[in-house]
């Protein structure tokens, strides 16, 4: 996705040609490795030793959620935060937030020219410099709190070159990215286990046994204490809201602003997290952020130019859910929409599960339909998605005609485009539209 970034900067010409040449420095778009980002930081004079108090987060499914929980909280105490994440879904400069605003395009180029210069044509990967580059920024503006969330894995993703974290956080763990992490839970956690660092508080949710046990001996292996969820911290439904429990007391809090029941395990990681950092943050602002936290293409409702495309009373939604454990989160929240007729658009990457992620979906569609848009990254051929989905699928073939097609008889239904944040940002764009 970072090739299609000059398409959405408007720093055109410049953003256009930084990125040609960062891309002929490694011809693997993913590396994962340390050592050539910690080259490059020390010919930087080591901006990432200069960062405000770090929270880490890792997993699977829900790391950007829970970094917008975290963030949400940070504002609402009055605080500022230093925000990174990945993918952007339309504009690079979602992936940075210097102080609670994302960062301008002249900021941003300027980084990366400083970056690149400073690189002095080493080999490096793309995100590399990127991450790179957000580092300068955030070293130069002051901030009160860094949300940083891994880009892959852990152990060896660019982000893990930071000095200790105040403390981490690892969302739920499920399998995705095998090619680079391993086939099996127990692999993929000790990956994400790599951002647990001695002495340093690590916050989790609810995980498989297998992926837990890995946490927990990484844990104890170095000294870090385990924050665990129904051990050291509660969260559950409690009137209108939410009841959180820990050592430090009991918080009543509104229902997450983010949708769906996986989202209260990822709310509940952040507050575990935050209060494990000593970052002061009163309970109050915890209260207000889980109110206004906000993260697109996450059980997104949409109402722009493609919802207009529906008949009144219809609702239109994108996920950018795009794995197993995602179709599972996504599948719990769905059983909660049976009071109307549900049509599921699923567009997907090349290098994903198809069928892991529809088998749990399946059984609460009215109808499935097979999307490719022109411009989504390594789109999975429609015809694939057909056959991962037992040939109940129809193709879409793209977004708009298969709204078109849409059966509209009967009662208001519910339209839901989910499977790929790739796809999710070609969706914005055309909303916007």
């Amino acid at each position: 996705m970072i090739a299609a970034a000059a398409a959405d900067a408007p720093q055109g010409g410049r953003f256009d040609a930084l990125v040609e040449r960062l891309h002929r420095l490694h011809p693997r778009e993913i590396d994962l490795s340390l050592h050539r980002l910690e080259r490059l930081l020390a010919a930087l004079d080591h901006p990432e030793r200069r960062l405000p108090p770090v929270i880490h987060v890792a997993g699977t499914n829900g790391k950007g959620s829970t970094c917008a929980f975290l963030r949400a909280f940070a504002e609402a105490a009055g605080l500022r935060a230093h925000v990174y994440t990945s993918p952007h879904l339309v504009r690079f400069n979602e992936r940075i937030r210097l102080a609670g605003r994302l960062v301008e395009d002249a900021a941003l180029v300027a980084a990366l020219e400083e970056v690149e210069q400073a690189n002095q044509g080493g080999t490096v990967t793309v995100f590399e410099v990127m991450t790179a580059a957000a580092f300068v920024l955030f070293a130069q503006v002051p901030a009160d709190v860094t949300v940083l969330e891994v880009g892959l894995g852990g152990r060896l993703d660019a982000t893990n070159v930071i000095p200790p974290p105040a403390a981490a956080a690892i969302t739920a763990i499920s399998i995705d990215h095998r090619d680079w992490l391993g086939d099996t839970l127990a692999a993929i956690a000790a990956e994400k286990a790599g951002i647990i660092k001695p002495g340093r508080p690590v916050a989790t949710g609810t995980q498989p046994a297998e992926a837990l046990a890995v946490l927990a001996a990484t844990a104890v292996a170095r000294g870090a204490p385990l924050l665990l969820r129904d051990r050291d911290w509660t969260i559950a439904p409690a009137g209108h809201g939410l009841r959180y429990a820990d050592a430090a007391g009991t918080l009543d809090l509104p229902p997450p602003s983010l949708p769906g029941p996986h989202q209260i395990d990822n709310a509940g990681i952040a507050v575990a997290a935050l209060r494990a950092s000593g970052i002061g943050v009163p309970d109050a602002a915890l209260a207000a952020g889980m109110a206004r936290a906000e993260w697109p293409a996450r059980l997104q409702r949409l109402t722009g130019r493609l919802a207009s495309l529906l008949p009144p009373g219809w609702e239109l939604w994108l996920d950018g859910g795009h794995n197993a454990g995602a179709g599972a989160a996504l599948a719990a929240h769905l059983a909660g929409w049976a009071d109307r007729p549900l049509h599921l658009l699923v567009g997907m990457k090349r290098s994903k599960d198809a069928a892991g992620f529809l088998a749990p979906l399946l059984a609460h569609a009215d109808s499935l339909w097979a999307v490719a848009e022109p411009g989504q990254h390594l789109a999975l051929p429609v015809a694939e998605i057909i056959a991962a989905a037992g040939g109940r699928a129809r193709p879409g073939p793209t977004v708009r005609a298969a709204l078109a097609a849409l059966p509209r008889g009967g009662a208001p239904a519910r339209v839901l485009i989910c499977g790929s944040l790739y796809l999710a940002g070609e969706v914005l764009k055309a909303d916007a539209a």
